[in-house]
């Protein structure tokens, strides 16, 4: 099973992608707080974070800065309504290479398949 910590400020996003992550077998904690899901992360605890970029207080950039500081080796894939800010994740975090930017609207079947197929991707790479 995977584990997948979820951020995005906006609840009804986050609680229906949980519950229908979870309907697929992952295990995931979702927050709509960034603040609230730093002060509850747990290093080495995901196999995968979904962190949305826009969010009041601290945005995505921020909180997964944050995290590295604990778990450097954390997965990561940026959730977005807006365009990529590959430019400005790139200032911020020049030695780390992102796997995905995820575009909302997504549903929790698409995320779903796409974690699975980036899964069977890493499997035939090793």
């Amino acid at each position: 099973m995977k584990s997948i910590l979820l951020v995005d400020d906006e609840p009804d996003i986050a609680n229906s992608l949980k519950v229908g992550l979870e309907r697929k077998g992952f295990k995931v904690d979702a927050f709509s707080d960034p603040t609230e899901a730093l002060t509850k992360y747990k290093p080495k605890a995901y196999d995968l974070l979904i962190i949305d970029i826009r969010m009041p207080k601290v945005n995505g950039f921020e909180l997964v800065r944050e995290i590295k500081k604990v778990d450097e080796d954390a997965t990561v894939w940026f959730f977005t309504a807006f365009e990529v800010y590959y430019d400005e994740f790139k200032r911020m975090f020049p030695d780390v290479d992102v796997k995905s930017f995820v575009r909302k609207p997504i549903s929790a079947n698409e995320l779903a398949k796409r974690i699975q197929d980036e899964e069977i991707k890493e499997r035939k790479i090793q």
